[in-house]
Protein backbone atom coordinates (compact mmCIF):
# COMPACT_ATOMS: atom_id res chain seq x y z
CA UNK A 1 0.00 0.00 0.00
CA UNK A 2 1.30 3.31 -0.70
CA UNK A 3 1.11 5.68 2.95
CA UNK A 4 -0.31 9.11 4.03
CA UNK A 5 0.17 11.07 7.23
CA UNK A 6 -3.29 12.56 8.51
CA UNK A 7 -2.81 16.05 9.87
CA UNK A 8 -4.87 14.70 13.20
CA UNK A 9 -1.59 13.11 13.84
CA UNK A 10 0.36 15.90 13.84
CA UNK A 11 -2.63 18.63 15.06
CA UNK A 12 -0.38 21.35 16.83
CA UNK A 13 2.08 21.70 13.77
CA UNK A 14 0.70 24.45 10.69
CA UNK A 15 -0.51 22.58 7.28
CA UNK A 16 2.71 23.76 5.85
CA UNK A 17 5.01 22.02 8.34
CA UNK A 18 2.75 19.22 7.73
CA UNK A 19 3.89 18.47 3.59
CA UNK A 20 7.45 18.92 4.82
CA UNK A 21 7.12 16.18 7.46
CA UNK A 22 5.38 14.16 5.07
CA UNK A 23 7.92 14.61 2.57
CA UNK A 24 10.98 14.17 4.78
CA UNK A 25 9.12 10.92 6.25
CA UNK A 26 9.06 9.68 2.64
CA UNK A 27 4.96 9.85 2.73
CA UNK A 28 2.87 9.17 -1.00
CA UNK A 29 0.20 11.52 0.59
CA UNK A 30 -0.85 14.19 2.93
CA UNK A 31 -4.54 13.80 4.43
CA UNK A 32 -5.34 17.77 4.81
CA UNK A 33 -6.79 19.09 8.33
CA UNK A 34 -9.58 21.33 7.36
CA UNK A 35 -8.64 23.82 10.47
CA UNK A 36 -5.24 23.93 9.52
CA UNK A 37 -6.24 24.45 5.02
CA UNK A 38 -8.57 27.22 5.96
CA UNK A 39 -5.62 28.86 8.59
CA UNK A 40 -4.06 28.27 5.67
CA UNK A 41 -5.45 30.10 2.89
CA UNK A 42 -5.93 33.08 5.03
CA UNK A 43 -2.86 33.96 3.88
CA UNK A 44 -2.17 32.00 0.88
CA UNK A 45 -4.24 30.86 -2.50
CA UNK A 46 -5.04 27.30 -3.12
CA UNK A 47 -2.46 27.58 -5.85
CA UNK A 48 -0.11 28.35 -3.73
CA UNK A 49 -0.74 25.07 -1.66
CA UNK A 50 -0.89 23.26 -5.12
CA UNK A 51 2.78 24.47 -5.23
CA UNK A 52 4.16 23.44 -2.26
CA UNK A 53 2.97 19.57 -2.42
CA UNK A 54 4.11 19.75 -5.75
CA UNK A 55 7.65 20.62 -4.53
CA UNK A 56 7.35 18.83 -1.97
CA UNK A 57 6.64 15.55 -3.43
CA UNK A 58 3.60 14.74 -2.12
CA UNK A 59 0.00 14.49 -3.11
CA UNK A 60 -2.94 15.59 -1.09
CA UNK A 61 -5.31 12.46 -0.50
CA UNK A 62 -8.23 14.33 1.35
CA UNK A 63 -9.65 17.53 3.24
CA UNK A 64 -10.44 15.65 6.53
CA UNK A 65 -13.33 16.23 7.52
CA UNK A 66 -17.24 17.48 7.11
CA UNK A 67 -18.42 16.53 10.70
CA UNK A 68 -21.68 15.77 12.25
CA UNK A 69 -23.52 15.32 8.56
CA UNK A 70 -26.70 13.87 9.50
CA UNK A 71 -29.18 14.77 11.95
CA UNK A 72 -28.70 18.20 11.95
CA UNK A 73 -31.37 21.15 11.55
CA UNK A 74 -32.25 23.65 8.65
CA UNK A 75 -29.59 26.29 9.73
CA UNK A 76 -26.87 24.00 10.75
CA UNK A 77 -27.15 21.54 7.60
CA UNK A 78 -27.29 24.83 4.95
CA UNK A 79 -23.91 25.49 6.71
CA UNK A 80 -22.69 22.03 5.90
CA UNK A 81 -23.61 22.19 2.48
CA UNK A 82 -21.67 25.37 1.87
CA UNK A 83 -18.71 23.59 3.58
CA UNK A 84 -19.20 20.91 1.56
CA UNK A 85 -19.14 22.85 -1.68
CA UNK A 86 -16.25 24.86 -0.29
CA UNK A 87 -14.31 22.03 -0.01
CA UNK A 88 -14.61 20.33 -2.97
CA UNK A 89 -13.99 23.64 -4.88
CA UNK A 90 -10.63 24.12 -2.49
CA UNK A 91 -9.83 19.83 -3.29
CA UNK A 92 -10.60 20.51 -7.42
CA UNK A 93 -7.78 23.37 -6.92
CA UNK A 94 -4.93 20.96 -5.62
CA UNK A 95 -5.96 18.11 -7.40
CA UNK A 96 -7.22 16.28 -3.99
CA UNK A 97 -9.84 13.32 -4.96
CA UNK A 98 -11.58 13.10 -1.58
CA UNK A 99 -13.62 15.11 1.28
CA UNK A 100 -14.06 13.06 4.14
CA UNK A 101 -17.48 13.24 5.32
CA UNK A 102 -18.32 12.05 9.11
CA UNK A 103 -22.27 11.14 10.56
CA UNK A 104 -23.95 12.50 13.43
CA UNK A 105 -24.80 12.14 16.66
CA UNK A 106 -27.71 10.14 17.43
CA UNK A 107 -30.56 12.67 17.74
CA UNK A 108 -32.53 12.30 21.40
CA UNK A 109 -35.64 10.30 20.13
CA UNK A 110 -33.70 7.44 19.79
CA UNK A 111 -33.90 6.82 15.07
CA UNK A 112 -35.12 3.50 14.23
CA UNK A 113 -32.59 1.82 11.77
CA UNK A 114 -34.78 2.36 8.51
CA UNK A 115 -34.73 6.04 9.74
CA UNK A 116 -30.47 6.08 10.41
CA UNK A 117 -30.27 4.79 6.81
CA UNK A 118 -33.08 6.85 4.80
CA UNK A 119 -31.24 10.08 6.59
CA UNK A 120 -27.50 8.92 5.47
CA UNK A 121 -28.74 8.57 2.38
CA UNK A 122 -30.46 11.60 1.31
CA UNK A 123 -27.74 13.59 3.11
CA UNK A 124 -25.01 12.00 0.95
CA UNK A 125 -27.12 12.10 -2.27
CA UNK A 126 -27.48 15.74 -2.04
CA UNK A 127 -23.49 16.21 -0.44
CA UNK A 128 -22.48 14.36 -3.43
CA UNK A 129 -24.31 16.36 -6.22
CA UNK A 130 -22.22 19.41 -4.62
CA UNK A 131 -18.99 18.14 -4.71
CA UNK A 132 -20.05 16.22 -8.13
CA UNK A 133 -19.88 19.83 -9.47
CA UNK A 134 -15.89 19.85 -8.88
CA UNK A 135 -15.53 16.37 -9.98
CA UNK A 136 -14.91 15.49 -6.01
CA UNK A 137 -15.60 12.08 -4.30
CA UNK A 138 -17.10 11.75 -0.42
CA UNK A 139 -15.61 9.67 1.74
CA UNK A 140 -17.99 8.39 4.57
CA UNK A 141 -15.89 7.40 7.16
CA UNK A 142 -18.44 5.60 10.31
CA UNK A 143 -17.44 6.06 14.01
CA UNK A 144 -17.29 3.71 16.68
CA UNK A 145 -18.50 5.86 19.85
CA UNK A 146 -21.83 4.59 21.31
CA UNK A 147 -22.95 8.38 20.03
CA UNK A 148 -22.69 8.10 16.97
CA UNK A 149 -25.37 7.13 14.76
CA UNK A 150 -23.48 4.86 12.37
CA UNK A 151 -21.19 2.88 14.25
CA UNK A 152 -20.29 0.14 11.94
CA UNK A 153 -18.91 -1.16 8.66
CA UNK A 154 -21.82 -3.10 7.47
CA UNK A 155 -24.71 -0.31 8.25
CA UNK A 156 -21.88 2.22 6.78
CA UNK A 157 -21.54 0.31 3.54
CA UNK A 158 -25.31 -0.32 3.21
CA UNK A 159 -25.78 3.40 3.13
CA UNK A 160 -22.91 3.81 0.78
CA UNK A 161 -24.55 0.65 -1.77
CA UNK A 162 -28.14 2.92 -1.32
CA UNK A 163 -26.66 6.12 -2.06
CA UNK A 164 -26.11 4.55 -5.71
CA UNK A 165 -23.02 7.17 -6.54
CA UNK A 166 -19.65 6.65 -8.24
CA UNK A 167 -18.34 9.46 -5.90
CA UNK A 168 -19.41 8.30 -2.79
CA UNK A 169 -17.49 5.26 -0.70
CA UNK A 170 -16.29 4.38 2.80
CA UNK A 171 -13.35 5.29 5.22
CA UNK A 172 -12.77 2.41 7.24
CA UNK A 173 -10.66 3.27 10.77
CA UNK A 174 -9.18 0.22 12.36
CA UNK A 175 -9.68 2.15 15.63
CA UNK A 176 -13.32 2.78 14.90
CA UNK A 177 -13.61 -0.66 12.91
CA UNK A 178 -12.61 -2.26 16.64
CA UNK A 179 -14.50 0.38 19.21
CA UNK A 180 -17.74 -0.30 17.08
CA UNK A 181 -18.22 -3.49 16.90
CA UNK A 182 -17.03 -4.27 13.39
CA UNK A 183 -16.16 -7.85 12.26
CA UNK A 184 -13.63 -8.81 9.62
CA UNK A 185 -16.43 -10.65 7.82
CA UNK A 186 -17.92 -7.08 7.19
CA UNK A 187 -14.86 -6.21 5.34
CA UNK A 188 -15.03 -9.60 3.29
CA UNK A 189 -18.40 -9.20 2.29
CA UNK A 190 -17.46 -5.31 0.87
CA UNK A 191 -17.26 -4.08 -2.83
CA UNK A 192 -13.48 -3.40 -3.52
CA UNK A 193 -14.46 -0.54 -5.23
CA UNK A 194 -16.32 1.30 -2.65
CA UNK A 195 -13.42 1.05 0.10
CA UNK A 196 -11.63 4.81 -0.90
CA UNK A 197 -9.49 5.14 2.48
CA UNK A 198 -8.02 2.86 5.17
CA UNK A 199 -7.07 4.92 8.78
CA UNK A 200 -4.56 2.74 10.37
CA UNK A 201 -3.82 3.20 14.01
CA UNK A 202 -3.69 0.79 17.47
CA UNK A 203 -5.03 1.52 20.56
CA UNK A 204 -4.63 0.79 24.25
CA UNK A 205 -5.82 -2.44 25.65
CA UNK A 206 -9.24 -0.93 27.44
CA UNK A 207 -12.92 -2.27 26.90
CA UNK A 208 -14.67 -1.34 24.03
CA UNK A 209 -17.03 1.24 25.54
CA UNK A 210 -13.84 2.84 27.34
CA UNK A 211 -11.87 4.00 24.50
CA UNK A 212 -11.49 7.29 23.32
CA UNK A 213 -9.49 8.92 20.71
CA UNK A 214 -6.92 9.79 23.14
CA UNK A 215 -6.02 6.15 23.32
CA UNK A 216 -5.01 6.05 20.21
CA UNK A 217 -1.53 4.40 19.27
CA UNK A 218 1.01 4.88 16.49
CA UNK A 219 0.45 1.36 14.72
CA UNK A 220 1.87 -1.83 16.05
CA UNK A 221 1.71 -0.50 19.67
CA UNK A 222 -1.30 -1.75 20.86
CA UNK A 223 -4.50 -4.23 20.72
CA UNK A 224 -6.31 -3.93 17.38
CA UNK A 225 -5.99 -6.27 14.96
CA UNK A 226 -4.20 -4.79 12.32
CA UNK A 227 -2.82 -8.01 10.35
CA UNK A 228 -6.17 -9.72 10.14
CA UNK A 229 -7.48 -6.49 9.16
CA UNK A 230 -5.06 -5.86 6.47
CA UNK A 231 -5.27 -9.43 5.68
CA UNK A 232 -9.15 -9.33 4.83
CA UNK A 233 -8.16 -5.86 2.39
CA UNK A 234 -5.84 -7.81 0.57
CA UNK A 235 -8.39 -10.68 0.05
CA UNK A 236 -10.64 -8.44 -1.42
CA UNK A 237 -8.05 -6.53 -3.34
CA UNK A 238 -7.81 -3.13 -1.81
CA UNK A 239 -3.79 -2.30 -2.00
CA UNK A 240 -4.33 1.39 -1.99
CA UNK A 241 -3.33 3.86 0.57
CA UNK A 242 -3.30 3.43 4.43
CA UNK A 243 -3.46 6.94 6.24
CA UNK A 244 -1.79 7.21 9.52
CA UNK A 245 -4.41 8.85 12.04
CA UNK A 246 -3.68 9.40 15.31
CA UNK A 247 -6.06 12.12 18.00
CA UNK A 248 -3.06 11.72 20.89
CA UNK A 249 -2.90 14.94 22.67
CA UNK A 250 1.27 13.15 23.77
CA UNK A 251 1.71 12.69 20.27
CA UNK A 252 0.81 16.67 19.62
CA UNK A 253 3.60 17.86 22.04
CA UNK A 254 6.68 16.03 19.74
CA UNK A 255 8.59 16.83 17.46
CA UNK A 256 6.22 16.75 14.08
CA UNK A 257 9.38 15.47 11.91
CA UNK A 258 10.55 12.89 14.39
CA UNK A 259 6.89 11.66 14.48
CA UNK A 260 6.11 11.47 11.11
CA UNK A 261 9.56 9.37 10.46
CA UNK A 262 8.65 6.99 13.58
CA UNK A 263 4.83 6.98 12.22
CA UNK A 264 5.88 5.86 8.67
CA UNK A 265 8.63 2.78 10.10
CA UNK A 266 5.80 1.66 12.46
CA UNK A 267 2.96 1.47 9.82
CA UNK A 268 5.67 -0.35 7.33
CA UNK A 269 6.14 -2.74 9.82
CA UNK A 270 2.57 -3.45 10.64
CA UNK A 271 2.13 -3.70 6.78
CA UNK A 272 5.29 -6.20 5.86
Amino acid sequence: MKLSLNGATTMKADLATDIRAAALAKFDYLEIWAAKLRKFLKEHSPADLNDRFQDAGVKPLSINSIEHITFRDGSAYARIKTECEELSSIAAAIDCPYVVVVPGKLPEHEPSFDEIIDESVRVLTELSELAARHQRSLAFEFLGQADCSVQTLDLADEIVGRVKRDNVGLVIDSFHFYAGGSTIDMIDALDRSRLYIFHIDDAEGLPRDQLTDAHRLLPGLGILPLKEIIAAFRRIGYDDVASVEIFRPEYWERDPFELAREAKAATERVLS
